[in-house]
């Protein structure tokens, strides 16, 4: 109907779905009020802004809202002047960043542990008012509900590229629930985010006990600026650049083959083809997915609109590195779950041959090992490694004590996640349901 339309004026069909008017009608039961009338609402700086590795402040960009919590994967440094520009941007504990263009909707709570912190332009952050109605864990756990994503999907705009502009993440209607039923929902975050703190604490510490196991605590680099290499070796290795014999890489690669093992005697290259099937759905793993702390996630693509990437066919246990730029120590293990998953073309596929998945998950995200991995790299635009050159690489084993520490700290590592996860989406859960029929159908949802 004519009368139907709001002050936006959309005609589209796409906009008026049965789902969207569901749940514009459930919405419409509870008391609601605007983000604006809640919260300071802005975006960052537009245009240029200058990188400083010096700096303690993280430039934060819509990569770093992927997983409810706001985390430095990938950040970049930025000079301070950048941020002093933009201090109406810069960020505070319990704000809230929200993605407003290309993946519109990621959501996260930013906490102490990403101070200090500034934002882009296709990051909107949103701060809340002291006598707000609404906490920001619950403004979190909403904006990440079926309800608050539909909206922002509903609403973003845009043919090559969706956008959300600030005035429409000022728009954006909140339900206010009890106070009991925000603290609740609260509760549920604050222990996903121990959780997760727990995960990357062990996963900080197994590192260093492999790092240790391994001897490379005593390992003393030559970084000499100067080095010479006959030219045999130069024919053997078929690369003639000065980077790759510099002594500090040779000195590694002496130090991890003592064993004269390489990472094809401990793992071989799983190479099972996918083929899409129109009206087949699968689910994709795509770099993107890749989390810092090796959590892989996955998201549903129609057989039909297969990406031409997705080639691999993943199993439980296989692990799974990036090849493309792996100075982004990129490396994830297939969860039981994750069963008959695929994954891009830029991920190599390993199946561990007697070690644990663990071990290989681990020794693989060690910087060093990453450091070499970057080292054979080809290509300046789209730097990637072969698979002929990764499974050359050598592998030191480390002792089975430390192998059974290792499989048991990221077993351990691993299990936290999920916890965080399995709490995450029960705080989303329970918004819907609170939503859709009542709080106290919401409150038993989270007491599951």
């Amino acid at each position: 109907m004519f009368s139907d339309l709001n002050e936006e004026f959309r005609i589209d069909a796409e906009y008026f779905q049965k789902r969207f008017l569901n749940e514009d009608q459930h919405r419409a039961k509870l008391e609601n009020i605007q983000i604006g009338h809640l919260a300071f609402v802005t975006d960052g700086q537009h245009g240029y802004h200058e990188v400083d590795e010096t700096s303690p402040i993280w430039h934060l960009t819509a990569k770093n809202a992927k997983g409810w919590i706001a985390d430095t994967d990938g950040a970049d440094h930025i000079a301070k002047w950048v941020d002093d520009n933009n201090q109406r941007s810069s960020l505070q504990v319990n704000d809230v960043i929200l993605s407003t263009r290309g993946t519109v909707g990621c959501c996260a709570i930013v906490t102490a542990a990403v101070l200090p912190a500034n934002i882009d332009q296709d990051v909107a952050r949103i701060a809340l008012k002291s006598n707000a109605k609404i906490s920001p864990a619950f403004l979190l756990a909403y904006l990440n509900s079926q309800f608050g994503q539909d909206w922002l999907q509903r609403n973003a705009s845009g043919m090559v590229q969706q956008g959300l502009s600030l005035d429409k993440v000022r728009n954006i209607p909140v339900p206010v629930l009890s106070e009991g039923f925000q603290e609740a929902v609260e509760k549920a975050i604050r222990s996903a985010q121990r959780k997760f703190e727990q995960s990357h604490k062990i996963n900080v510490e197994t590192e260093d006990l492999l790092f240790s196991e391994l001897g490379l605590y005593e390992w003393k680099p030559d970084d000499a600026s100067v080095c010479t290499s006959c030219a045999s070796a130069v024919q053997i290795s078929g690369r003639f650049d000065a980077e790759y014999f510099r002594p500090r890489y040779q000195s590694l690669l002496d130090l991890l083959r003592r064993q004269g093992k390489t990472l094809r005697d401990v793992a071989r290259l799983r190479e099972s083809m996918f083929t899409p099937q129109p009206g087949q759905p699968f689910h994709y793993i795509e770099i993107g997915d890749l989390a810092a702390d090796g959590a892989a996630t996955s998201h549903v693509v129609p057989g039909e609109e297969a990406p031409s990437r997705a080639t691999w066919i993943v199993q439980p246990g296989d692990v799974i590195t990036s090849t493309v730029r792996p100075n982004r120590c990129l490396t994830g293990l297939i969860e039981p779950e994750q069963a008959e998953s695929i994954c891009s073309s830029g991920f190599a596929v390993l199946t561990p041959k007697g070690i644990p998945a663990e071990l290989l998950f681990a020794y693989l995200r060690l910087p060093v090992i990453c450091e070499l991995m970057d080292l054979h790299t080809t290509a300046s635009m789209y730097p990637a490694i072969s698979t002929t050159d990764l499974m050359c690489l050598p592998f030191l084993l480390p002792g089975e004590a430390t192998i059974k520490k290792v499989k048991q700290q990221i077993t351990t590592a691993r299990a936290a996640r999920r916890e965080a996860h399995a709490l995450l989406a029960k705080a989303k859960q329970a918004v819907e349901v609170a939503i859709e029929k009542n709080e106290k159908a919401g409150m038993a949802e989270l007491k599951k």
